[in-house]
């Protein structure tokens, strides 16, 4: 493959200028191929609270604007060491779940290919479950890192089985997870029973929950999702909810007392030198968010996602 082709020069076209894909990256049509891909999926009929999250990709990309190519933090270049893209969004049926989901699944194995990595931006977290069974496919079962306030591991609502907050449990139910090595970061706020918390423990979830970050050094809490996850292939799952709503007002089901975006980035920066094969972003309701500070900190996510990613082929 030849040299990647990176985002717009900002020196040439205005920031706020020029066509609306993720990073100012070029899309996929535009290049020979991908190493990686950025995808939006507008979905949103399994939320249970408040909808709008279907507007979350388009807005993820228009907040993206202002991303760079030199991640300091990492002093990495996560545009020039592999081909990144922006794949557009996928066609999905909003009057369906079964169908929404079955075309999900089918559109992320033919992305995906024999190697491409995805980083799938939502639309509601119902969209994990068809990824993950994807990733399954390919690397048998999963470590999933699932940052989130809620547990997603609830069995039906309105005897509904598949809805924003019950992926983790069929995807558990399915085999899909790996129960030694899978983790949710930044639970918190109430439930409906403690039960909740030991049918998640049992669906393979260990869990940190919000509080202890109060206490806990946060290199700590890395070293603690590092050990969990260990050499297996690993798949990220980021609601913006994780976030408080301070910094992520613009979501769907927000709860009080979460992590703040620094916390966050910090945290995915750690996952640097693992095997992530894949990720999802989801949540991001843009019309409960103001002057795009959910969108900022939601493109950022994936920046930081994209930076920590294997070296490119």
């Amino acid at each position: 493959m030849n040299d990647p082709i990176g985002p717009v020069d900002a020196t040439r076209v205005p920031r706020y200028g020029g066509d609306t894909t993720f990073a100012r990256l070029p899309r996929l049509s535009d290049v020979a191929d991908a190493d990686a891909l950025v995808w939006g999926v507008p979905f949103d009929t399994g939320v249970s609270y408040r909808p709008g999250a279907r507007f979350g990709p388009n807005h993820v990309r228009q907040s993206s604007r202002l991303l760079r190519p030199y991640n300091p933090a990492l002093d990495a270049q996560p545009f020039a060491v592999r081909q990144v893209a922006d794949a557009g969004d996928l066609g999905v049926n909003p009057f369906s779940i079964d169908e929404a989901i079955s075309t999900i699944e089918t559109a992320a194995r033919d992305l995906s290919g024999t190697r491409r990595t995805l980083v799938t931006v939502g639309g509601d977290h119902t969209i994990a479950l068809p990824l993950l069974r994807v990733q399954h496919e390919r690397h048998g079962p999963i470590a999933v890192l699932h940052f989130d306030a809620h547990l997603d591991t609830w069995d039906t609502y309105f005897g509904a089985p598949y809805t924003h907050g019950t992926p983790f449990r069929r995807a558990s139910e399915e085999g899909l997870i790996d129960f030694d090595h899978s983790m949710h970061v930044g639970i918190r706020g109430p439930l409906y029973s403690r039960l909740d918390l030991d049918e998640s423990e049992r669906m393979g979830f260990a869990a940190v929950h919000c509080r202890e970050f109060v206490r806990t050094p946060i290199d700590t809490i890395i070293d603690r999702i590092r050990t969990r996850l260990g050499d297996r292939p690993v798949y990220v799952s980021v609601d913006i909810d994780v976030l408080d709503p301070g910094f992520a007002p613009g979501t769907g089901t927000p709860e009080a007392g979460g992590l703040s975006s620094r916390e966050l980035l910090e945290i995915l920066r750690g996952l640097d030198g693992l095997n992530l094969v894949g990720a999802d972003l989801v949540e991001v309701s843009p019309a409960y968010d103001h002057a795009e500070i959910t969108g900022i900190a939601a493109a950022h996510v994936a920046y930081e996602l994209l930076s920590v990613l294997p070296g490119g082929a």
